[in-house]
């Protein structure tokens, strides 16, 4: 349970930190538009720091979540996919405000990137599912009988 909550602090802590940089390197940059930069922040506070406080709430309920082997590979997988995804926001917000021609390769490589850090939260989320649905039978099971 700690880590769980250590890993909602620390999105939590990069989330206020994309926030702030988001502020101060457009203003930095003299920058009015709109950017990506402004989706990292709330990416990471509500997929991140969010995520990470409703599943401390359901290993309350489900002591036995945190053991399950399908949930210690969402752990895992997530947490390499929801950074992944952040950088490549990152990148992309940064090119926005600086106004910076990109090539057709490199646009559709950093899209690419995007695009599988996306494919990788929806199968964590899918695992995170499977071991909320297989600890909740379980905790069911023990219950009735």
């Amino acid at each position: 349970m700690k880590k769980i909550l250590n890993t909602s602090m620390v999105y939590f802590v990069l989330a206020i930190a994309a926030g702030v940089f988001h502020r101060e390197y457009t203003k930095f940059s003299g920058f009015t538009g709109k950017t990506v930069l402004g989706n990292v922040h709330t990416h990471l506070l509500v997929m991140g720091a969010f995520l990470f406080l409703i599943v401390a709430l359901f290993c309350i309920q489900l002591p036995g979540l945190l053991d399950a082997r399908i949930f210690r590979r969402f752990y895992v997988l997530y947490n390499i996919a929801l950074p992944f995804m952040a950088v490549t926001m990152l990148a992309r917000g940064m090119i926005q405000v600086k106004n910076a021609e990109l090539t057709k390769a490199v646009d559709a490589s950093l899209s690419g990137m995007a695009g599988i850090a996306h494919i990788l939260i929806t199968i964590a989320l899918v695992m995170l599912f499977m071991a909320l649905k297989k600890n909740v039978i379980s905790n069911d099971r023990k219950q009735a009988g």
